[in-house]
């Protein structure tokens, strides 16, 4: 429509308009007329005007009734909407509900979305957040879901699936993954300030179930271990690596799941933090009295502690060495440097009042396992110094949630053993041509069902 034609179209209805209210006036002034001359030189006039005089008051009463009963009544719902009525939560009716992490790849259109949020919420469903991760092919959308426990995982993944999600994962979730992405992020990023250790732990909560190798810029015999990755990182798929501050490399792995550019935008964010921020140890200590009386200092330990550990080193008997890092004695100055440093585990170290360091006890992260390794000069062994190192570490593993703690030594170590046996948690035995792998799994982990073929066929090179 143009606009003379709008112009003329809205002159032609106000015209109509002035007709219709000039019409209602006579016919007003015309029954007005009407009433007077009833009430004025009819018999019942006076009749008339207290019957109106009631109407009126009634009226009035009842309208004001009406609208007092109203004041506070729920807005009216709209029945001719077509969308489905919403359900209550499954936790609202009192059914057990479980956390799932899923992404679903769907269509870059509009309604792609809102077709898969319908088809959820038709199996109570709740969505408890929503990430989106734009591709060239398509949007990868990241929920936190509640569902009803009885919802079995295939029947959820179909249910996606059925409204156009392509290239679906699932996994648990836990109540952590409750908190929003940048209050997470953040606490990542304060976690890695705070501590190097803490790098691998906080990428392996950003990005859920993956592997995770730092590599050395060399190894003891001074061949280049580590490849050359550019200053940017590189993004390939399944793959993410960066350069390691050392000199190394890092190295990100996730075959079950390929990595998105958003997610390696976070985590070159958290190296890039690590990288400038250096070396850090927290400087935490702990007094404890052994039962001989002696009290021995508790703390992380670095690689400023070299000088102080290769001195341990000099102090310990040939087969005190040699039961720990399985080699040549010689060899062992030469692991410290890499056991010392925060990018490959976490270190404690136990010193006496003069600050002589006696004992080192090193948490190693190894994929989805940890490795423990404990070393107490001859002087000070059988006191419970290793056990209390042990114990602790394995504490520190546990609640950075690894499946499991294993120690490799030789059947011949009864003092290993015996710390092991000693945490009080269920423990796993594998020993082949004299090297024993001793697993433990902190309580409430579930059992890890992955072959350990790769433990027992490890030597002197794993560094413990």
């Amino acid at each position: 429509m143009t606009e003379a034609t709008s112009a003329r179209s809205a002159r032609r209805h106000h015209w109509r308009r002035d007709v219709v209210e000039l019409a209602a006036l006579f016919t007003a002034v015309a029954v007005a007329d009407a009433v007077a001359n009833t009430v004025a030189h009819g018999p019942s006039g006076p009749v008339l005007l207290c019957a109106a005089a009631v109407a009126l008051l009634a009226t009035t009463a009842f309208h004001i009734w009406w609208s007092r009963r109203h004041e506070h009544a729920p807005p009216p719902t709209d029945t001719g909407a077509t969308a489905p009525s919403a359900a209550p939560a499954p936790e609202a009716r009192g059914q057990e509900t479980v956390l799932w992490r899923m992404r679903t790849t769907v269509r870059d259109e509009p309604g792609s979305l809102a077709a898969l949020c319908t088809a959820l919420a038709e199996r109570q469903v709740d969505i408890l957040s929503l990430q989106t991760h734009p591709l060239s092919e398509g949007t990868v959308d990241e929920f936190l879901l509640r569902a009803p426990a009885g919802l079995a995982p295939a029947e959820l993944t179909r249910t996606v699936a059925g409204a156009g999600g392509a290239h679906s994962w699932l996994e648990r979730a836990d109540a952590h993954d409750l908190v929003d992405a940048p209050t997470r992020m953040l606490g990542l990023a304060t976690r890695t300030a705070l501590d190097s250790a803490e790098l691998p732990l906080a990428l392996r909560q950003l990005l859920g179930r993956c592997t995770i190798r730092s590599v050395p810029a060399r190894s003891l015999t001074g061949q280049r271990l580590a490849e050359e990755v550019p200053a940017e990182g590189v993004l390939e798929d399944h793959t993410m690596k960066f350069r390691d501050p050392s000199g190394g490399s890092l190295t990100i792995e996730r075959p079950q799941l390929p990595f998105t550019p958003t997610e390696f935008a976070r985590v070159r964010a958290l190296v890039e933090l690590d990288s400038r921020l250096g070396q850090r140890v927290p400087p935490r200590r702990e007094v404890l009295t052994l039962p001989e009386g002696n009290a021995i200092t508790v703390r992380r330990a670095g690689t400023a502690d070299l000088a102080a550990a290769r001195e341990m080193h000099d102090r310990c008997s040939a087969q005190t060495l040699a039961l720990r890092y399985h080699g040549p004695v010689g060899d062992a100055d030469r692991y410290l440097n890499h056991l010392l440093s925060p990018r490959f585990g976490r270190t404690l170290a136990a010193e006496t009042a003069s600050g002589r360091l006696v004992a080192l006890g090193h948490l190693l992260w190894d994929g989805e396992e940890t490795e423990v390794a404990l070393l107490v000069e001859d002087a000070w062994q059988q006191r419970g110094i290793g056990a209390e190192l042990l114990r602790r570490l394995v504490a520190m593993a546990a609640e950075t949630g690894c499946e499991s703690v294993y120690a490799i030594t030789q059947a011949s170590n009864t003092g290993m053993v015996t710390a092991m046996r000693g945490l009080g948690l269920p423990l796993d035995y594998q020993i082949e041509e004299g090297t024993l792998v001793i697993t433990a799994r902190p309580a409430g982990v579930p059992e890890h069902r992955e072959s350990r073929e790769a433990l027992r066929a490890r030597d002197g090179s794993r560094h413990g």
